[in-house]
């Protein structure tokens, strides 16, 4: 039964968003309440934390900071999405919002539908592995450390599935983590040697693999979490690897689970045959063949800035072709760039010595088209910041400015020969549009600088801090801490 606006049970500082009693989840600390936006009319995820739980556990407190900060500053199709975060001081609580996963968790969506075929696992596969990715070629460095099908939410409506519950992950600022963190079932043996790297992550997809194949939890044989230990360390694959009927696919699981000098990286396991696409109508997030470049929607930005609709969804450059005429006493260039799922195709016209004209369609594999039209001033643009506007004014993945921003150079380079790149040189999309360089030129959209993403976190000193403070001050100074701490806007709950 769906609820009503009579089981509406609290509503958020800016009125925007309303919980209902309805409980979706409950984690080692937060409840997960079913909510609604009322301005984008969308139903989300309420994910409330008691104050009084974190503040007298630095566990618990190191690992909200930690899923907050990171799911403010992640943007990818397969990470959860964060909306909104604030501290209610009566209630004493802190609030996030978050995306609303209609069919729960892979683990409870796998065991509800049994007879899934080996296409649709393949296609969850590809998907966790781009969320993994994105995850460890981020700068600096995530590991997860708790990757498992209960921390991965699934659609169902279209089997889009994204990884989430961030509250274990850790931002590698050394080469490799020392703290034994994660679920036994899940764990790599490195992990309890307290020296590792962001590879225990892909053991644990290979887990997550050998679970959504045979609907058995990993180590299912063993009655406590000593024996799993045991067997773990010792190297002995969970019982259920024997039930996997298709030698392909123990065989993509078991190069998970090798030793981590053998292990494949994410990168290396998505160009595995394995997960190839046989037929481009099996599955979804996957190469297609284009059906047309009809502009399908436009739209407008603020009057000096370029109007747009981008879909994020591509790899950095690859191949492309180029066109080159001239027309009337302007100079026309026409690029065509293909990425994983999209093509790219953008179009300059040079008017005078200091403007360009450029329009940029990005056309998907359903046929979608966009079209961003704008202009470029040559003595006062670069392609590294009409890139980041684009991506700041729609709310784009971060990783669009280094696409965008190298399409835009490769363009106007060709119509200016002495054009100066924003890098300096088109060496390639990473090196030359990282996100240090977006850094050093202040156009970064999200907090990605070390010293705000550091995982030093003074939380024993906060725990006492909050143990001595149980008067009026209390809220004030859990405000301070998390606000200070998490890099989140805080604001009274009224």
């Amino acid at each position: 039964m769906e609820p009503t606006e009579s089981d509406v049970v609290e509503i958020s500082p800016d009125k925007r968003y309303i919980r209902y009693n309805e409980i979706l989840g409950r984690g080692a600390f937060k409840n997960v309440y079913k909510g609604f936006d009322e301005i984008d009319g969308i139903e989300v995820a309420w994910n409330q934390v008691s104050i009084d739980d974190v503040l007298q556990s630095p566990e618990h407190l190191e690992r909200l900071y930690s899923e907050v900060h990171l799911l403010r500053t992640l943007k990818h199709e397969n990470i959860i999405r964060s909306y909104a975060s604030w501290v209610d001081d009566e209630n004493k609580t802190i609030n996030m919002i978050t995306e609303l996963f209609t069919s729960g968790s892979l683990r409870q969506y796998r065991k509800k539908h049994k007879n899934v075929d080996l296409k649709a696992i393949k296609n969850w596969a590809r998907q966790i592995l781009r969320g993994l990715r994105y995850l460890h070629t981020h700068s600096p460095l995530i590991i997860h450390r708790d990757l498992k099908c209960d921390n991965i939410f699934v659609n169902g409506n279209h089997g889009e599935v994204k990884i989430g519950d961030l509250g274990l992950a850790t931002i590698m600022q050394q080469p490799t983590a020392r703290s034994v963190i994660g679920t036994p079932e899940f764990m790599a043996p490195e992990l309890y040697e307290e020296e590792y790297n962001e590879l225990v992550d892909i053991y644990s997809f290979g887990m997550c693999m050998l679970e959504l194949v045979t609907c058995e939890y990993p180590y299912g044989e063993c009655k406590n979490q000593a024996q799993i230990y045991k067997k773990v360390t010792s190297g002995i694959k969970p019982a259920a690897l024997n039930k996997v009927r298709y030698p392909e696919v123990k065989q993509f699981i078991e190069k998970c689970l090798v030793t981590a000098s053998q292990r494949l990286s994410a990168v290396e396991l998505l160009k595995e045959p394995f997960l190839l696409v046989e037929d481009p109508k099996d599955l979804m997030c996957d190469p297609l063949q284009l059906t047309d470049f009809t502009p399908k929607s436009t739209i407008s930005l603020k009057s000096d800035s370029p109007f747009m609709d981008l879909d994020p969804n591509y790899k950095m450059l690859s191949a492309g072709t180029c066109a080159h005429s001239m027309i009337g006493t302007s100079s026309t260039v026409e690029l065509q760039r293909y990425s994983e799922r999209n093509v790219f195709t953008i179009k300059g016209e040079k008017f005078d010595d200091d403007t360009v004209s450029l329009t940029l369609r990005i056309a998907d594999s359903s046929g979608r088209a966009r079209n961003v039209h704008f202009i470029f001033y040559l003595n006062a643009d670069t392609a590294l910041s009409i890139a980041a506007e684009m991506v700041e004014q729609l709310d784009l993945w971060s990783e669009d400015i280094a696409f965008i921003a190298e399409l835009i150079d490769s363009l106007i380079l060709r119509l200016v020969p002495t054009w100066k790149t924003s890098s300096g040189s088109l060496g390639g999309a990473q090196s030359s549009y990282g996100v240090s360089a977006v850094l050093q030129n202040n156009q970064v959209l999200a907090p990605h600088a070390k010293d705000q993403v550091s995982n030093i976190f003074p939380v024993r000193e906060a725990s006492e801090q909050y143990s001595r403070s149980k008067g009026n001050d209390a809220g004030e100074s859990v405000r301070g801490i998390i606000q200070t701490q998490c890099g989140i806007n805080l604001r009274h709950q009224t």
